[in-house]
This record gives structure tokens, sequence and C-alpha cells, in this order.
């Protein structure tokens, strides 16, 4: 059985759609296009606000509250600078004439946007997103045996990179501007029982998102959910810090991505998750520690449910869900996790088993919460 004739239990189409499209944190907009309009069609009213958050909301028959949050935005690049390389006497392209004299090839400089590792940037595609439109581009690479020993095992920084466009300088100069934005071109592919591509973080939770809201549209909710769609998470958690105020709910649950190590190389609690095992239940991160009557209850609804499950315990790393547990006072908050291996490159992969399962937990969290439990501590 080929790859794209195996069955999966939930729509390809649309997570595709999510992970492919381009946002950065700060620049979410097509995202959130796809997000509101996904939400049109079920949500019983929708709101945006001035950073960007997307909340949906599905009224429920109390006045408790509970926010489901999970983040539109992609790791990418800003344009910090557009420069020439210059033309050296042999036709070679160079530093020569202080590599801004115009001539020859141009390139461009790149600002981080949210956590890379550059070891994994090299030698690939990019695109350039301008006023004008997009252009395609390549980080540059040079032939491993034009290096020395020292450049060899240097272990290089984004501002060592550069994006080559192919257009001359003067061209290139005219079409990108400092300030323009640079992501990522990696399509979406399934891999045996896995899914792989860019922005797996965090459009595989937010599709898990969309996909519970939708099965509960219909259902006659306690709580009212409201499903927030967060901006600049890969940048200090800002959307998630602002709805813990706008928001202000009872409850806050949290969906993210987690470190799935379950490759060689690693072992025991260096794997943190393993894929195929079920949706992760987080005990904490480096951000929060979840409230223990959360997790439990999750557990319990998991268990109760058959949905299979994991617990998640990251050494390191943050999500929303600090962003929502202490913002507007003390919150109870939980958060299920996607166990994803290579996370922060183009190549995330997580199994669909566990995309399912998310799915399955989060809207059995919610279609049971009435407000009568409590998780004061």
């Amino acid at each position: 059985m080929s790859d794209t004739e195996r069955s999966l239990p939930f729509e390809f189409d649309l997570l595709t759609d999510l992970t492919e499209t381009s946002g950065v944190p700060g620049y979410e907009d097509r995202v959130r296009e796809l997000v509101v309009n996904e939400f049109d069609s079920f949500a019983d009213r929708i709101q945006t606000d001035a950073m960007g958050n997307v909340v949906a909301t599905l009224e429920g028959e109390s006045e408790y509250s509970v926010a489901v949050a999970a983040h539109m935005d992609e790791i990418g690049f800003m344009v910090r600078h557009v420069r020439s390389a210059g033309r050296t006497g042999n036709g070679a392209n160079g530093d020569s004439n202080g590599g801004e004299d115009g001539g020859g090839f141009g390139f461009l400089e790149l600002e981080p946007l949210g956590g890379w590792d550059a070891r994994v940037l090299k030698a690939q595609r990019v695109t350039v997103h301008t006023d004008d439109g997009d252009l395609p581009g390549v980080i540059g690479s040079p032939p491993p045996h034009t290096l020395d020993e020292d450049e060899r095992e240097r272990t290089p920084d984004v501002s060592d990179l550069y994006v080559d466009t192919g257009l001359p300088s003067d061209e290139l100069a005219e079409r990108v501007s400092p300030g323009d934005l640079v992501t990522m071109d990696q399509s979406t592919e399934r891999l045996g029982e896995t899914i792989t591509g860019k922005a797996l973080d965090d459009r595989i939770c937010l599709f898990a998102m969309l996909s519970a809201a939708r099965r509960l549209a219909d259902a006659d909710l306690d709580a009212t959910i409201h499903f927030c769609a967060t901006v600049q998470e890969e940048v200090g958690l800002r959307g998630a810090h602002a709805l813990g105020v706008d928001v202000d709910p009872d409850l806050a649950i949290a969906l993210d991505v987690t470190v799935a190590n379950d490759v060689p190389g690693f072992g025991g609690g260096e794997r943190v998750t393993e894929l195929g095992e079920g949706a992760a239940i987080k005990l904490k991160d480096s951000s929060v520690i979840t409230n223990a009557k959360v997790h439990r209850r999750l557990q319990a609804v998991a268990d109760e449910a058959g949905i299979d499950s994991q617990v998640e315990i990251l050494p390191a790393g943050g999500t929303d869900t600090a962003g929502f547990q202490h913002t507007a006072g003390a919150k109870p908050v939980g958060a299920i996790s996607i166990p994803t291996r290579y996370l922060h490159t183009v190549t995330e992969t997580a199994h669909v088993d566990d995309v399912a399962a998310t799915i399955d937990l989060l809207e059995a969290f919610l279609a049971s919460e009435d407000g009568e439990h409590d998780y004061t501590l």
C-alpha cells in the first residue's frame, strides 16, 4: 500500500493548506484568513484583535468559560539588508570594492524570527515575501571541498547565511526591501504512518483545534468555549499573554507540539515523548507547571474514552499554556501536545494516530467540562 492510499482519520487537505501557508510572527495574515474562513462556517461569533489573534466562540449553557489556544505563527526571517556581492576581475562573486558597488548578483541578509538552528538551514529553498509578490530563493552553502578544516567545524549562525534569488543586485534592490519576510519552502507529505513538512509547529495543533471545534459545534455544551488562534508565540507567547487578559477564561488548555527524540542516539528521558504512543499530556515545560487537577482530569478522560495518551515532561521550551496561567490572576491550565520529531526544521514529523488522539481527547475533555470541577489547589 502506498502512503497516499493509506486512509486518514482526518482531513489532510486542510492540514496541508495550514502547514504550507506562510505566516511568521507578527505577520500571520494568510494563516489567519484560513482560520477565520474555517471558523466562519460554524462558530457562534468570531473576533480578531489589534495583534491579530482570532477568537472563535461556541456558546454554552453557563457563564463558565474555557479558552483553547494554538498558535498560528511559524519561525521564519525578516530581511535585514539587501547587498551586492560585487564583481571580481575573473567574473567570480566576491566582496571586491567593499561588496556594495552594485555590480553582480544581489543577496539578502536575514534577521531570525524565532529560534533557528543555522546548521539545518544551508542549501534550503525559501520564499521571499515582498509587497509585489513572492520570490523564490535558496540559502547558499559553499561546496564542502572548498572549506578549510576550521570552516567545516565552525558552528554557523543565522548572521552567516544569505539568500540567493538569482537576481542582479540592482533588480533585487528594486524588488526586495529590508523588513520583507522570508519563509521556508517545503511541501507537506505523507511518510509512512507519519506526516512531514514545515510549520507543523504549530499548525498541526491549530488543525487539531479546528477539527475538535467543528465536532463540538452541534453539541449541547455546558461551558462556553473560546477557541484562540494566537500570534507571536515563537517570539515570547505574546498573543497568549494578551488573550489571557482579554478573554479571561476560567480554565485554559493549550495545544502545541512537543519534542519526540525517539530516534537513534537518544534514550530514556531524553526522548521526552514517542511517536505513535498517543496524545501527550503536559506536566511541565520551562515556562509552566500545569495544574495537577487539570492534567489528572485529562488523563482520566483519555482512560475512560480509550484514547491513547502519554505523559510529557519537557525540560526546555515554552508554550501558550504559560501565557494564560498568570496574566490575569491565577488560572488553572493544562496542555495537550502532539509528539513531533525534528522540531524547528523543515522536516518536522508527527504520527497520524497521535494527531487523531489529540483531536479526540480535546473533544472529549471539552464536551465533559461543566464548570463543576474544582481546580483550586
